[in-house]
């Protein structure tokens, strides 16, 4: 092999061999592999090609031998820090994470790339570097619009399956926590309810973002917060307020939910002198559940009285549309 070929070579194995025993796996195996270049292993079956890819990657300690990345001697390196230093390995059966987002399965292969220390109670989310290395990834794939695959499954969820959800965890397992069918119970319901969509066009309006407008910022010298602070979030501001309010309306209008959740159809009077735990650990109930209420009584008052609850309720929900579309309008002549 000629001296040119190995001195600007990624990868160089020089002499590699492996025995189990009195078996000669690899026999003094020599190989360069300059910056985009590919090379084929080529043989049959018990040739030793899985053997010699284990060695490179690390998975198997060599006999004897030597082997470089980029000039660095990584013969006794474990197989994650000869990932960390960039030589990665893919397989032929290759198992993702079904309960994971495709973002967040791409965020795992990321990880091996960067030597980034992990703090156990720290978000990954707030791994910034990492996020915009795996979307690029996605997006590289036309991937992007799938990354949180997951997340959208549960906002097309029903309504009635939140409560069930609120019922079971929140009132009936947390019970210690909640007090029960309480205030509390019923607003973590409404929260696990309009959750996924505030993350949707949360990431919607991120992702609108132009990418133009942050290398600008960056451009001038501004930090990585100062992008974010005053470049992304600015114009990111009318989607995300947009979203937040209009669901916050459609929370409004849910019954189901708070229903299960032990929501009061009837009327009731809370005692007088309790502290802020306790009432938040009563019973309470909505105006969605004194429509539905006033709705079955027999009585042409209260028929009267549902369809003014109706109004009020159609009033506010108009209002905090009209909120969105001012709020939206504002921010959008700023730019």
């Amino acid at each position: 092999m000629l001296a040119a070929e190995t001195a600007h070579a990624a990868l160089r194995l020089d002499a590699v061999c492996r025995s189990f025993g009195g078996l000669q796996a690899v026999d003094s195996v020599t190989l360069a592999v300059r910056p985009g270049e590919r090379r084929a292993l080529i043989g049959p079956n018990g040739a030793g090609k899985t053997t010699l890819f284990n060695l490179i990657s690390g998975a198997l300690p060599l006999t004897t031998g030597r082997i470089s990345l980029f000039g660095r001697d990584v013969t006794s390196a474990p197989a994650h820090r000869r990932a960390a230093l960039g030589l990665s390995r893919t397989f032929q059966i290759t198992n993702l994470f079904p309960d994971l987002t495709v973002l967040e399965n791409c965020l795992l292969a990321a990880q091996a790339h960067r030597r980034t220390r992990f703090a156990m109670l720290r978000p990954v989310s707030h791994y910034v570097a990492l996020q915009e290395r795996a979307r690029m990834t996605l997006a590289s794939l036309a991937l992007e619009s799938l990354g949180d695959a997951v997340v959208r499954n549960l906002a097309g969820v029903p309504a009635i399956v939140y409560g069930l959800l609120g019922l079971a965890v929140f009132v009936i397992i947390l019970t210690s926590v909640t007090g029960g069918r309480s205030v509390i119970a019923g607003g973590l319901t409404m929260a696990a309810l309009v959750m996924p969509i505030v993350v949707i066009t949360t990431a919607e309006s991120l992702r609108a973002v132009p990418r133009s407008i942050r290398e600008a910022g960056f451009g001038v010298g501004a930090t990585k917060w100062q992008v974010i602070r005053h470049h992304v979030l600015p114009y990111a501001a009318p989607g995300i307020l947009t979203g937040s309010i209009l669901t916050l309306s459609r929370a409004f209008g849910e019954t189901a939910p708070l229903v299960l959740a032990g929501g009061v159809l009837g009327g009731f009077a809370t005692r007088p002198g309790l502290g802020a735990v306790e009432t938040l650990q009563g019973p309470y109930t909505a105006l969605p559940l004194i429509v539905f209420n006033w709705a079955r009584m027999p009585s042409e008052e209260f028929r009267q009285l549902s369809a003014a609850a109706i109004l009020v309720l159609l009033a506010i929900i108009l209002l905090l549309n009209g909120a969105a579309i001012y709020l939206r309008s504002r921010f959008e002549k700023r730019w």
